[in-house]
Parts: structure tokens; sequence; C-alpha cells
């Protein structure tokens, strides 16, 4: 029998979106006097095209507002003078366990192919430079044994600590009974703990030295250093390694943000109420509309949505996918939409910062060999040095390639953050020629470079969530926000969602999810409900909720 696969089902809300979405009853219906209501959607990411989509789908009609460009968080943005080739701003690897997000990369039919992660063969090639000493490997293999040492540790710890082996099975199984038993203990145990401390605290690691652990936040596994995480609670951690989200990945050819762009032009022949071939550009007549800035309750229970130019619009409901702190900074949001146990939630929402610097290259010289070594002359690079990781892309044959010189994390990225790119490609060089002193990379640059810091766009304010220590019983009010049956009036109708609502903030596939739940509530609100042998996730709520610590 051929063993199931690891996706991101759970572990704190067990719902098979997948199931849900191919279904071939549809995730449910409204009534026909709904149909054609419009439903305001703030926000162009991922998570606010698919919300949008999949409300076209129900027969209403979404509005998009959108202050900046369409794609949100997978942003691919072209070099200059070359065709397609695109430097990925934002999401850039994205899991196969993540089997929602990948049910639209499929209906969309975007080319996928595996990320040149470290130590797998789509990299060839991997550099490790650690405290002035390099490694070069092709496989795990060819690493020095205290490498061994620290991924045996980790493998131990997270088996010991974490009952790794047994919920991984339950995932596999869709067994939502042994699995929410087993997450629930590890929620009461380590919400309050950091990921450092289950580090610091494992037995696995306290046998071995100081180093492997300073080797385990320099390195990692999977795709890289784990250190920028260190203070964030174990519970965010446990999510990712529990469900694969490390392991696996693939870029999309196009570009990322090819998804939601995607998802705006793709004509539906199974709408509901709406023509053969109908797409949300036809409904928007090719634009989106401009950005919000304000949101009020009426007289008629409607939304008031004020846009930057001061242009106001009633919906019946709203699906906010911003990022939550746009709601107290760039939105005026009138403050009873909310009740003060979210809005606690929403402002203590933390951020981590993210940073990268790209330069497009002649070819994909790194491929060539030393003829003295026998060598690639350049691998995708793991370091202690400021760039922290470097990725390699090549394009193909007929195609410049892309280096991606530095992304890092936290305080590596503030240490970007004042500098224009210029300055930022001259140090990830000077970091790169102390570790390939014999290769000038410069000689292959074309164009200009492109770079980003996250927490400097108005738009986002950081890359993505980080829960930190006791965050958990805010990362459940706000995802458990779309259930709307028991607020008072004043707070119905607006749903918040994005992968910052979710609980795999940073993985594209809790941006999508969410989307999902608001789905289910805008269609709940407005007297909709799921088809009878294909329930939806608020159908389901009940048996399926995220444990509440205060309960």
């Amino acid at each position: 029998m051929t063993e199931k696969p690891v996706t991101i089902f759970g572990p704190d809300f067990p719902f098979a979106y997948d199931n849900w979405l191919q279904h071939p009853d549809g995730i449910g219906s409204l009534p026909a006097n709904m149909h054609g209501t419009e439903i305001a959607v703030i926000g162009a990411g991922v998570s606010g095209m698919v919300a949008a989509f999949e409300l076209m789908k129900l027969g209403l009609k979404p509005v998009i507002y959108e202050t900046g460009r369409m794609g949100g968080r997978l942003r691919s943005e072209q070099f200059e003078n070359a065709t397609g080739v695109v430097a990925e701003l934002g999401g850039m690897r994205f899991p196969k366990s993540g089997t929602t997000f990948n049910h639209y990369a499929s209906l969309l039919e975007l080319e996928t192919k595996p990320f040149p992660n470290p130590l797998t063969s789509a990299a060839e090639s991997t550099v490790i430079d650690l405290a002035g000493v390099k490694t070069y490997a092709e496989s795990a293999e060819d690493l020095p044994p205290i490498y061994k040492e620290v991924s045996d540790a980790w493998n131990h710890a997270l088996d010991n600590g974490a009952h790794f082996s047994q919920i991984q099975t339950a995932i596999k199984e869709r067994d939502v009974s042994s699995l929410k038993q087993l997450w629930n203990q590890l929620v009461h145990e380590w919400d309050d703990r950091t990921f450092y401390d289950f580090i610091a605290t494992s037995p696995a690691f306290k046998k071995l030295s100081f180093r492997h652990r300073e080797i385990f936040g320099q390195v990692g596994f999977g795709t890289g250093g784990w250190d920028s995480d260190f203070r964030n609670s174990m519970l965010e951690i446990l999510r990712v390694v529990l469900t694969d989200c490390d392991n696996n990945q693939e870029l999309i050819a196009s570009g990322a943000e090819s998804l939601p762009r995607g998802l705006w032009n793709h004509h539906s022949n199974n709408a509901a109420h709406w023509e053969s071939g109908i797409s949300l550009s036809k409904l928007h007549d090719g634009a989106t509309r401009p950005g919000v800035t304000g949101l009020t309750k009426t007289e008629n229970n409607t939304i008031l949505v004020t846009d930057q130019y001061n242009n106001q619009r009633e919906y019946a409901a709203v699906v906010a996918t911003c990022q939550s702190w746009l709601l107290t900074t760039s939105i005026k949001t009138q403050e009873s939409l909310f009740s003060q146990d979210l809005w606690m939630a929403l402002d203590r929402t933390s951020y981590m910062q993210s940073s990268k610097t790209f330069v497009m290259v002649d070819r994909p010289f790194w491929k060539d060999r030393d003829p003295k070594t026998g060598q690639q002359l350049m691998s995708m690079t793991l370091t202690d040095r400021l760039t922290r990781g470097t990725y390699l892309f090549d394009n193909g044959p007929d195609k410049p390639a892309v280096i991606c010189l530095t992304y890092s994390w936290m305080a590596d990225a503030l240490k970007m953050l004042p500098l224009p790119v210029e300055r930022r490609v001259e140090l990830a060089l000077d970091a790169l020629g102390k570790i390939y002193p014999n290769l000038n990379i410069k000689q292959h640059i074309i164009g200009k470079p492109i770079t980003i810091s996250w927490e400097a766009d108005p738009n986002f304010l950081g890359a993505f969530k980080g829960a930190l220590p006791g965050h958990y019983r805010y990362n459940r009010r706000m995802y458990c926000h779309f259930m709307q049956q028991d607020m008072p009036p004043q707070e119905q109708g607006i749903f918040i969602a994005g992968d910052d609502v979710s609980w795999t903030p940073g993985w594209a596939e809790g941006a999508v999810q969410t989307a999902l739940n608001a789905v289910w509530g805008v269609m709940a609100h407005l007297g909709g409900q799921s088809h009878g042998n294909n329930p939806g996730p608020g159908d389901l709520f009940d048996e399926l909720q995220p444990l509440d610590l205060d309960a």
C-alpha cells in the first residue's frame, strides 16, 4: 500500500480544504436573491484573490480594493530589459504539502520545478561557510560528522519532545481524533516557551556542545538556518516541520505572482448567476479599485468602505486580507467592528523583518567546474556572514540567470534597511568574495539589481507574522473570527483573512485556507449553506475547532 503524503492538514484546525474544494457538488450555494450582491475584498494578494474568485463562483460580485500592486507578498519583479527573468521578492518556494494552494496552481496549469534549497539535487551543490571554514557538498553525505550529529539531535528532539512521528502519521491518515489529542497536549506544553528553549533543554542537544546548537542556528536543515526564529513560540516551528512546509518545495517557473494574477484573469464556466467565461477582471472592467482608508458600520447593517479618493460604497460584507496592523494605521476602522479581545490580538501580532537582494547574470556560470578540484565554481551558500543565504536560479539556456545574493531575516535584515541597493550589492559581493576568493562574480552581472525590505513597505510593515510565546490565544481569536453566529450584530459582516491570520504565517497555504474560511463566513452571513454531503469549515467547527486554553 502506498503511504499517504504529509499535507498541511491542521494541526490546529484539521479540516480538509483540498477535498472541500474538489468536491463535485461545489462548496455551497446562496439564495437566488443574494446573487450579484457586492462584497468588498481588501487586498489583491493570494488570500484576497482566492476569496474573490470563490465568492464570484458562488454568484456574488467581489469588489477588490488594492493600494499597491496585485500579488501582495507573492511579488515577482521582472528585471529591466529582460523577458521572463524575475526576482522573487516575497514567497518563492511552495511545499508539495500545501495541497490547497497547489489546487489553484493546478487549476491555472502553472509550471513548477524543484526549488534549489541547500543539499537538494536542484541546487546541485552547497557550500557551508561557518566561522571562516568552508565546506563543499553535493549531498549530505559529503558533510563533516558534526553536521550529522546536529541533524540526528534535531530529529531525536522532535520525536522525544514533540511526538513528531506520531503526529505526522495522524496527519497523513487524516486521523482527527489522534491528531487533536497529541497536538492539544503540545499547545499546553509549548505555547509559553521559545524555539530556543526547546533546543537548549532537549536531552539530545544537552549532551552535545554549544557549537552544535550554533551550527543548527546558522545552517539548520531544510531551507537553512533557524536562529532568526529562536525567539518565536515553539508551536510556530512545530507546525512548519510537522506539515512538511520546509521540505519538498517547488518554485513557479513563470513567477509566484502568476498565481494571484492568474486567478484575476481565469475564466470560470461554472459560476452561479454569472455567464459562462466570467472572470474577476471582467467584473472589474479590467482594474481593481483604489486602496481603502475607512471602514464603518451603517444603520442598515452594511459596511461603508471609503477609498483613498474619498469615494464611499456600502457592502453587505467585507473580507479584509490586508496586514492586520493596517487596520489601525492606514485604515480608519470603526472600533466597534471588532471586539476588544480581537483588537488586542490584531495589535499584538508580531511581524518578522526580511531582506532580499538579487542580481541578473549573463549565464549560470556557477555550473562551470574548477579543473583542479572538480567542484562547481559557486554553490547555493549558507554562511554566518552578512549574506546568510545565497540562492542560484538557472532559467534555461535561452535566458540570463539570477542570483539571490542575500536572503536574511530579523537583525541581519535590519542591517540592510537603511542602505541603497548598490551598497547592499557591494556588501554581499564582499562577503561572497571571502568565500569564493578566486571567483569574479561582478564580471557576470548585467542590468540593475533588485532589492526589498518588507518592513519598510507601508502596505506590509514586515515580512510575516512570527508568533511569540503566549500568543496562541491571539492567533486563535483571529483564526476563529469567521465564526460569527454568536457575535453582536455590530461585529458581523467583516471577515479577516491572510497568512498572518493563519496558523502557518509565511506560507501561502495559510493565506489560502483563511481565505476559504472567510468565504464560508460570507456565505453563511448571507443565508447560504454548504452542500449536505460536502460540509465546510464552519459546519465542522464545533468538532474541529482549535483548542481553547481558557475553556
